[in-house]
């Protein structure tokens, strides 16, 4: 039986199954993280590297949008449905990957991945936060990404050294149907979680109103939600770019396919693991005084990239990057729940997820055309730049 607020010990099975189901949810993102670029190189031959990120673009927007309403929605339906639902959208995906034709199929998937995410990943959030204490917000939002991530890297490594022995297709897709058979059975032992407050709120205000209400509050009229929003975004931007050029840039660079994934596989490793550290610190530090140095540490990261000169100063810079986001990643999340009420907590986080994810899409289209029209190296720089700022602007508006 779920008990809403009443912390992990009280509901350590509900909690447990959401952990667990969470590294799935990682793992239909990291099986395609290290190939899918080479993929669009090799097997369909596009040079562009903006085309070659129109995966992620889609993918971004489409997990955006879908992180808009899915706040909501599972305040008006509940969240059990949506996780459902969220694992049954995920099962055509790794085998249109693995059988695409053409570049279009795999743009389809990546849509078909954005929404399937937006619900799953965004249900584990929420329903952790609704199990939770508030004192331990940052705990279980930080176990939550160290799971999610974990399976991001666990299975980037894993299906780039199956792409190594066997090519890139099929074999490395096969894991994708494990991972969505298994994380859409899990899901089905897993409760709705919401509250009677909240069930009675949406009674009241319906769905319309109250996420009208809530991205007033949380995209600008609250300062402390604003800069986090912003954070959020600079943090994806700076992924879509590395999901989408790193391998290319270490490719170019003469690395082996199985020392790119496990470059590409050292960020989220790093990112997941330290997340257990920094989400129940915020708790006790406050958000602030990680959110700043993360955003100014993913910067420094990403620079340190473009002066690396071999593969143990690649993993380092990678290591580099991976703390930056988990000090900031579940430390925002945290934030949001703090600020935003019971009532409309749901619909906040997936406003601010919504602001995230758009920095996937962004990352992917700005970084793709520096690199058409200039070089790699400018796309590094301009992500570089727009963390520095992500942190000045936590500086200043966040307060707590």
């Amino acid at each position: 039986m779920v008990k809403p607020h009443a912390g992990i010990a009280e509901n350590k099975r509900i909690f447990a199954l959401l952990v667990i189901s969470n590294f799935f949810v990682g793992g239909m993102v990291g099986m395609e993280r290290a190939v899918l670029p080479l993929i669009a190189e090799q097997d369909f031959h596009i040079q562009s590297r903006t085309l070659i990120l129109t995966f992620i673009i889609v993918f971004g927007i489409t997990k955006a949008v879908f992180n808009f309403f899915v706040g909501g929605f599972s305040e008006q339906w509940g969240r059990h449905r949506l996780l459902v639902l969220g694992w049954l959208i995920a099962l055509p995906i790794p085998v249109m990957l693995m059988v695409a034709p053409n570049w279009y199929w795999v743009l389809a998937a990546n849509i078909l991945l954005g929404i399937s995410q937006a619900l799953t990943w965004s249900m584990t959030v929420v329903m952790k936060v609704d199990v939770a204490t508030p004192r331990q917000r940052g705990l279980v939002i930080g176990l939550n990404e160290f799971a999610g991530y974990g399976g991001v890297a666990v299975l980037a490594y894993v299906s780039a050294v199956v792409a190594d022995a066997y090519g890139l297709r099929p074999y490395p897709f096969y894991l994708g149907i494990v991972l969505a058979v298994v994380g859409g059975i899990l899901s089905l032992f897993i409760p709705d979680t919401r509250s009677p407050e909240v069930v009675q709120s949406r009674r009241s205000t319906g769905a319309v109103s109250g996420l009208s209400r809530s991205f007033h509050l949380t995209s600008w009229k609250n300062k402390s939600l604003f800069a986090a929003s912003f954070a959020g975004l600079a943090t994806n931007f700076k992924d879509g770019m590395v999901w989408g050029l790193l391998p290319i840039f270490l490719s170019a660079r003469h690395l082996s396919l199985e020392k790119i994934g496990a470059v590409v596989a050292a960020y989220p490793i790093a990112w997941s693991i330290l997340q257990l550290g920094f989400g129940p610190l915020s708790d006790t530090v406050g958000r602030r005084r990680l959110i700043v140095p993360g955003m100014v540490l993913q910067g420094v990261g990403v620079a340190a990239l473009l002066w690396a000169g071999g593969f143990w100063e690649f993993v380092g810079a990678a290591v580099g990057i991976g703390l930056g986001t988990a000090m900031v990643y579940p430390t925002l999340l945290a934030l949001v729940s703090d600020v935003a009420e019971v009532t409309w907590r749901a619909s906040a986080l997936g406003i601010y997820r919504f602001w995230r994810d758009s920095g996937y899409a962004l990352g992917a289209f700005i970084s793709g055309f520096l690199a058409d029209v200039l070089n790699m190296e400018f796309s590094f720089l301009a992500v570089v730049v727009l963390c520095l700022a992500a942190a000045f602007m936590s500086g200043v508006f966040v307060d707590r």
